[in-house]
């Protein structure tokens, strides 16, 4: 590997077919941010048995959107699934409005983990576009690099439209799709030359 690390940051992680952690198998992650230190995201297409209204009703906010009232939350990875996290789309080009936001290099979204931002949502204001995680996905320096050598992983840039306006049952092809070939001809076996 050469001395320039690799960002994955606004990229989606496609789990291979053959991925042993049950937490990520078919699993597609949204990377929020990736750097030396390690990696951070949130997986895109596994929803939970809550709703954002329910969800609401547990912070004692009441959701007035009937847009998102059925939406579900989502299992946004294995860490903190406790604490909640709201990928959406930028609400401008100045700074967030919101407290404890992550503003995503290159992909117009933002993540962000305080209130505020559900309580925005519940007087009727915050982003329009939005997704709703318990939980996220972290790697240690080094470690997402490795398991994308084990071919544990395959990345291609990531679309909104995948996280926004795709059925959640078709995000894992949808973002396969956006590699350009058939997934029916991938192998879990490394290639050496």
């Amino acid at each position: 590997m050469s001395g320039d690390a690799i960002n994955l940051t606004n990229q989606f992680l496609i789990a291979m077919p053959g991925m042993a952690d049950d937490n990520f198998s078919r699993t597609v992650v949204y990377l929020c941010e990736h750097s030396k230190n390690g990696a951070l995201g949130l997986v895109i297409n596994r929803p939970t048995d809550i709703t954002l209204k329910s969800l609401f009703e547990k912070v004692e906010l009441s959701l007035d959107r009937d847009e998102l009232a059925q939406q579900p939350v989502f299992f946004g990875g294995p860490v903190q699934t406790e604490r909640g996290f709201v990928l959406h789309e930028k609400t401008g080009t100045e700074q967030s409005p919101y407290t404890s936001t992550l503003s995503i290099a290159g992909g117009g979204l933002e993540m962000t983990t305080s209130k505020d931002v559900l309580e925005a949502l519940a007087n009727g204001a915050g982003p329009r576009r939005l997704m709703v995680t318990l939980g996220y996905s972290g790697w240690s320096a080094g470690q997402l690099e490795e398991e994308i050598g084990r071919n544990g992983w395959l990345t291609v840039d990531a679309d909104p439209k995948v996280i926004f306006d795709t059925p959640v049952e078709e995000r894992y092809q949808r973002a396969l799709s956006l590699l350009g070939f058939d997934p029916l001809m991938l192998s879990q076996e490394a290639g050496h030359a």
